[in-house]
């Protein structure tokens, strides 16, 4: 348990007065939680977090001195250089693995709904559907839709490996963009190609060159940015619907006590679709009554969750940090995990309440939950039986122990690419023309996870509200959104915390100051939003007064995001240091050097309110370099 300087105070750990309350129930009953286990790792390796230890091959494991007293170099003869910047590039490409191979099970679904294997999916955006076919060269005239999507899905199957030389999303990006990646050999090829060689790069005795290193890893981001998480993205718009502002509700206050409760969790929205659609089935419905409960709530937390509140309005109990907590309340009946940010150690937290904990993916089994493995093929079965399971469990639960400590925050969500130009009225021009004007300063996309060794949300939320004082439109994604939201930073009132210039654009639109463009893999629609805006102007993106952020990430994957942001041209600030700082080459290179070669680069600021600073710099300086400078208060009109 939390040791005793840390005891009660809850204030030490998180902004939200729902996870306080849960680990007051923790505290209470000695269940472990993700913050118990970091404090029992302390101190942790400091070899490994500056990224001076190396376990690559069987000579090691080795390890670089930072202080220059002890080796300073590996058995191989690698150098600190060398060291941090091959585990720098794993990171990157198992992070563009993780999303990637989300993107290809959606392509199999795809795949396999254009091909009749399966009645349980349907292609929903049939203009989106042809669009894409368009743009992989295939035409859709006269054919059936499930004929364009088998053959959308082929091509883009194709282009995982890659025998052509640059994949074909990568074309969204402007000219100039294109032209640069190109003299830098960094244009970016099939995510499996790209991974194959970053993990050839980096055994032992091949690339030592840590500049050469890096720039690939560059390269592997982007064809997952470019690539595997933009074809998630589409094609989840394809099957289940393109979003479009939507409201619903956030907070552990989502559960219900008098109904069957089903968090659905992790990342793929091919399962939590169709229990969805189970949820809604009139007999399972009566099933629940007969058990005594007054229906079927679903709620969703970290990614899946997102997926579902931005296209069905499913309520969302949390983001990552929130998974044990959830249980805790004692109100949950099930949770139905698929694959990413799921803590092993739930099931173990699970046995201290009724809740039962699946896994439905080959891919990501956990000791002690039952396995059930997903086929989209009898995908509606499937999750029927999976609905029906929750409600058994239901006469399990200890009314008792209910806990549901606040009410749900109200958020409007749901802001895809194509729901915020049709709100500018089909063109990106009104939005030009307000940051042009000065109302608007510019955007940034606050992305990433929650980290225990942050105060749960202070990052997300001190940052947003610091952004947005400052008339910088936000959006975002992840476990950020979910910390925005719950923060009350996701409702149209939220425009009166804006500033001068901002909030009367808002109120006029009736939208929030902070935007939610969907789950981590939808960080993709943010680099098609700054390719419209700068194809728009005539510009390369690293022109525009845009920035991204990541205060709270922990996941490899966040790291991949934010390689191929940079590697875009969007100036990126994350909020937790990267393992890289026992390499000063590396650092420079990162958060400086590659100004001169993507025209972007890295910042690492803890403090949300220094990060706010440096990035409003960044926008006025990007402003100055298109001669639009910031218009007073009084000056400014809609």
């Amino acid at each position: 348990m939390l040791n005793d300087a840390r005891k009660d105070d809850f204030s030490k750990i998180t902004i939200n007065k729902d996870a306080a309350e849960m680990l007051r129930v923790a505290q209470a009953e000695h269940i472990e939680t993700v913050w118990d286990r970091l404090e029992g790792q302390q101190p942790q390796c400091g070899y490994c977090q500056l990224g001076l230890s190396c376990r690559i091959c069987a000579m090691g494991p080795c390890r670089v001195d930072p202080f220059g007293e002890g080796p300073q170099k590996g058995v191989c003869g690698a150098n600190a250089d060398t060291i941090v910047a091959r585990n720098l590039a794993r990171m990157i490409a198992a992070g563009s693995s993780s999303h990637s191979d989300h993107g290809r099970d959606i392509m199999e679904v795809l795949y396999h709904t254009g091909n009749g294997d399966t009645t349980a999916y349907q292609i929903t955006d049939i203009d989106k559907l042809n669009r894409l076919a368009k743009e992989y060269g295939i035409g859709s005239a006269g054919k059936e839709a499930k004929t364009v999507a088998k053959e959308l899905a082929l091509a883009m199957m194709e282009e995982y490996g890659m025998r052509k030389g640059h994949l074909t999303m990568a074309a969204r990006a402007p000219k100039a963009r294109q032209e640069l990646w190109k003299k830098l050999g960094i244009t970016p090829r099939g995510i499996d190609r790209e991974n194959v060689e970053t993990l050839h790069r980096t055994h032992m005795g091949v690339d030592n060159d840590y500049v050469n290193i890096l720039l690939h890893s560059l390269r592997n981001s982007l064809s997952d940015g470019w690539g595997g998480s933009m074809i998630a993205t589409e094609l989840s718009d394809v099957l289940f619907g393109t979003p479009k502002p939507i409201k619903s509700e956030m907070n552990l206050g989502v559960l219900r006590k008098d109904e069957v409760n089903i968090a659905l969790h992790g990342h793929n929205p091919v399962l939590s679709d169709v229990i969805v659609r189970a949820a809604q089935n009139p007999e399972l419905i009566q099933l629940a009554k007969s058990r005594g409960a007054k229906g079927i709530n679903l709620v969703g937390l970290c990614c899946t969750g997102n997926e579902l509140l931005m296209r069905r309005g499913v309520h969302m109990a949390g983001n990552h940090l929130m998974q044990e907590l959830v249980i805790m309340t004692g109100a949950l009946e099930l949770m139905v995990v698929d694959y990413q940010c799921i803590m092993p150690a739930l099931t173990e937290t699970a046995k201290c309440f009724h809740t039962k904990i699946v896994s439905t993916s080959d891919k990501a089994k956990f000791p002690g939950a039952t396995h059930v493995s997903f086929d989209p093929v009898r995908g509606i079965e499937i999750g029927e039986a999976l609905v029906k399971m929750g409600i058994e469990n239901y006469s399990n639960r200890n009314q008792a122990r209910v806990n549901i400590p606040v009410q749900p925050m109200e958020v409007m969500a749901g802001f895809s690419v194509e729901a915020i130009v049709s709100a500018l009225g089909g063109t990106p021009k009104p939005l030009v023309e307000a940051i042009a004007g000065g109302q608007i300063r510019g955007a940034v996309g606050i992305v990433g996870c929650s980290n225990p060794k942050i105060k749960q949300d202070y990052g997300h939320v001190t940052l947003a509200k610091k952004l947005i004082e400052n008339d910088i439109l936000v959006v975002v994604t992840g476990c950020a959104s979910v910390a925005t939201g719950k923060a009350g930073l996701m409702r149209p009132e939220a425009a009166s915390m804006a500033g001068p210039g901002l909030k009367p654009i808002c109120q006029a639109l009736g939208i929030p100051p902070v935007l939610h463009m969907g789950s981590c893999v939808d960080n993709v629609r943010i680099l098609n939003l700054a390719s419209a805006l700068a194809n728009y102007l005539g510009v390369d993106i690293d022109k525009l007064p845009l920035a991204g952020a990541a205060p709270e990430w922990y996941s490899e994957k966040a790291l991949a995001i934010g390689a191929y942001v940079v590697a875009s041209g969007i100036y990126t600030v994350l909020g937790v240091p990267p393992p890289v700082f026992g390499s000063p080459n590396v650092v420079n290179l990162l958060t400086g050097g590659l100004d001169g070669v993507v025209g972007a680069s890295f910042a690492v600021e803890p403090d949300p309110e220094k990060a706010a600073v440096l990035i409003r710099r960044h926008i006025e300086k990007k402003r100055e370099g298109l001669s639009l400078p910031f218009i007073k208060a009084d000056k400014i009109t809609l």
